[in-house]
């Protein structure tokens, strides 16, 4: 059930990271939602590595958010446009 509230978060953080960095990215809307729910697995996993959550708790929404817009600047940078010559 953990693993579904965190998809669930984890979409609604893809939504909030995509308007709090707008721009075009190269995947779409799909593509930011997918960065939202990994953004959530990530601060999940530092947050409980970290000591701040338990086993059992998910991620904060804040350090979702922050996650995805890690994750979102990442993949802008790896995979944004690229000049050719």
């Amino acid at each position: 059930m953990h693993i579904i509230g965190t998809i669930i978060i984890g979409l609604l953080v893809g939504i909030v990271a995509k308007l709090l960095m707008p721009g075009k990215d190269p995947g779409g809307f799909i593509i930011t939602a997918l960065l939202g729910i990994a953004g959530a697995f990530v601060a999940r996993y530092i947050g409980q590595a970290a000591g701040w959550y338990g086993p059992t708790e998910p991620a904060g929404f804040i350090a979702s958010v922050i996650g995805a817009i890690l994750l979102l600047l990442v993949y802008r940078l790896a995979f944004g446009r690229r000049v050719r010559t």
